[in-house]
């Protein structure tokens, strides 16, 4: 068991039960979106919907980092998140926002976000210190590209360049002022790897889990999943449900997913069946549980 900060509460996690972080896209250019949503209306509603299937916290954010469109400023990414985080929390929802710039993290911050998703690899310790100034927990993401830029280096072992990079981020973070129990571990699939180097590093994860914080895998709809399935982001549902089950197994501590009910199932399944949890109380007298009815 891991104990997690997150502003004025801490959370414990546990080996099995990981985190639901939920995905809402603010911005424009999202990968993975068929439907954008265009609307502060339509983000909180989709906010909403994933809490009530079982979002244990939600990952807010106005940029994807596909590399195709350039950066938004600090002012207009800002502008997209705020009122969305207020709206959320208001809702009394967990938030972590998904962000590299030091302005919106603290825009974000001062509208009750408990947690600052940084997939710059802190680029800016100026994000450590906001976290360590508000308790707020900290992910911390490998990454070897600059934001919003592709590149794939030559590494000669992926997994070991990830613990590396990662051991010097968590002693930077601490340098300034962030405690432990705030820090959580991102191997950053997909970001400055191939597909081959993404898988490489994920059948490595014993390597991460002895740095001792909880590992976050964003592991839904990824390029990755692309290569192996053949299939676009629309159609990697399967694929994702695949790889949320060896994420368990591999001992994830979060997991960051656009299908929070399938996700959800997929745990409540495994916790069954592996004697964690037993089976349910339901209604034998449900036919629908049992068949679809050919005379309705």
């Amino acid at each position: 068991m891991i104990a997690l900060r997150l502003r004025d509460r801490t959370v414990a996690v546990e080996p099995g039960r990981p985190l639901i972080m939920g995905i809402v896209n603010a911005g424009e250019d999202s990968f993975s979106d068929a439907v954008r949503l265009d609307t502060l209306e339509r983000q909180v509603r989709r906010g909403l919907e994933l809490a009530a299937e079982g979002a244990d916290l939600l990952d807010v954010g106005a940029e994807s980092g596909v590399t195709y469109t350039p950066p938004a400023s600090a002012d207009e990414e800002a502008a997209r998140v705020v009122p969305l985080v207020e709206c959320l929390v208001a809702e009394g929802v967990s938030v972590s926002v998904d962000t590299w710039k030091p302005a919106v993290a603290r825009a974000a911050l001062d509208a009750g976000a408990v947690m600052l998703n940084d997939v710059s690899g802190l680029r800016d310790p100026e994000l450590a210190e906001l976290a360590a100034s508000t308790g707020a927990a900290l992910v911390l993401m490998h990454t070897r590209a600059e934001p919003k830029r592709e590149a794939f280096p030559d590494y000669d072992d992926v997994a070991a360049d990830v613990e590396a990079f990662l051991r010097e981020r968590v002693a930077l973070a601490r340098a300034h002022g962030v405690d432990d129990e705030q820090l959580v571990l991102d191997p950053g699939p997909d970001f400055a790897k191939t597909p081959e180097q993404t898988v490489a590093v994920l059948r490595d994860l014993d390597r991460l889990h002895a740095l001792g914080r909880p590992l976050l895998l964003a592991i839904s709809r990824k390029y990755f999943l692309g290569a192996i399935t053949g299939r676009p982001p629309a159609d990697r549902l399967a694929g994702t449900l695949a790889a949320v089950a060896w994420a368990v197994d591999a001992g994830a501590a979060i997991l960051r997913v656009h299908d929070v009910a399938a996700v959800r199932d997929v745990l409540a399944v495994k916790a069954v069946l592996a004697g964690r949890a037993e089976v349910p109380a339901f209604d034998p007298g449900d036919e629908e549980l049992k068949w679809i009815r050919a005379d309705r």
